[in-house]
């Protein structure tokens, strides 16, 4: 398509990809129902097992009042530390690959062509990731591996002057990011509740990644020039080692809090708590 519209190929790569996204953006408002409840492919039974499901996983409160907006549920949720420790994690998780990818030796449009080979990596290792932490709730663990391909592909990209190997490391640095991004965000919700207090959980969290990405904009460019890029690599392996060690705090975390909760379980019934507890609940566990 170079020529077309006087404009160079690696201009409509990224026409196409905008124009894809905005059809499948405005399209989502057709297609995508706003609850179990309003999908019109689900049967009554069907749509009461998804609702039921849902509230036992704690994604939703046992009625509308548990679920309504409340200033005092959004002060809690800056409370959790599993919510900080995650913050810290999703702000250096994130780097800018097609930039590394064009330090290799590649042109722009080349440099889009030869990023597809990791990226298509990342989507089976995502989706195979993505399975695994839901069927096992282990998004600790997955996240945790996540972040050790991370550690793995900045390590070899600083150790190699080849560009071959650096490019090779892509498999492991860019499966291992994105891996993580929605590991980590399933993680965040699932351990906060109720509505109120989950949702500005999640935002925290994406405040934090887009504040993580403008940094990681910098270091690969102006302050870690390439091709190398020996300080924005060294700073993001130093990264992936926090996330690793964060990580694994934040499972340990979570695993003393669900022990706790089993001996209260113990001495009192359900009925004697106090309610809108939420996450504090004795009955609610924390995902792993």
């Amino acid at each position: 398509m170079h020529g077309i519209g006087n404009k160079p190929g690696w201009a409509w790569i990224f026409f196409l990809e905008g124009l894809f996204t905005f059809v499948f953006g405005l399209m989502s408002f057709l297609l995508l129902p706003r609850s179990p409840s309003d999908a019109r492919f689900l049967s009554l039974q069907e749509k009461y097992y998804i609702a039921e499901r849902l509230r036992q996983d704690g994604a939703t409160g046992k009625d509308d009042k548990a679920d309504a907006f409340s200033w005092k549920e959004v002060g809690m949720a800056f409370k959790l530390p599993q919510v900080w420790m995650l913050a810290l994690v999703f702000f250096m998780d994130g780097a800018f690959t097609p930039s590394i990818v064009q330090g290799l030796g590649y042109t722009a449009s080349k440099a889009q062509l030869m990023s597809v080979p990791p990226f298509a990596a990342a989507f089976v290792v995502t989706m195979l990731g993505a399975f695994v932490s839901d069927r096992y709730r282990c998004r600790g663990l997955v996240s945790m591996f996540a972040f050790t391909l991370c550690i793995t592909g900045f390590a070899i990209f600083l150790a190699s002057p080849n560009h071959t190997t650096q490019y090779c490391s892509l498999f492991f640095s860019i499966p291992g990011t994105y891996l993580s991004a929605p590991t980590l965000s399933t993680w965040s919700a699932n351990n906060a509740a109720p509505h109120t207090r989950r949702a500005t959980a999640i935002a925290i969290g994406f405040i934090m990644t887009n504040s993580g990405g403008i940094l990681a904009t910098w270091l690969l460019g102006s302050l870690s020039p390439g091709p190398r890029y020996t300080i924005a690599t060294k700073v993001l392996l130093a990264f992936s080692v926090m996330m690793l060690v964060v990580s694994a705090m934040n499972t340990l975390y979570l695993w003393d809090q669900n022990r706790k909760k089993r001996q209260i379980r113990s001495k009192i019934g359900k009925s004697q708590e106090l309610p809108g507890l939420g996450d504090k609940s004795a009955w609610f566990e924390y995902a792993l």
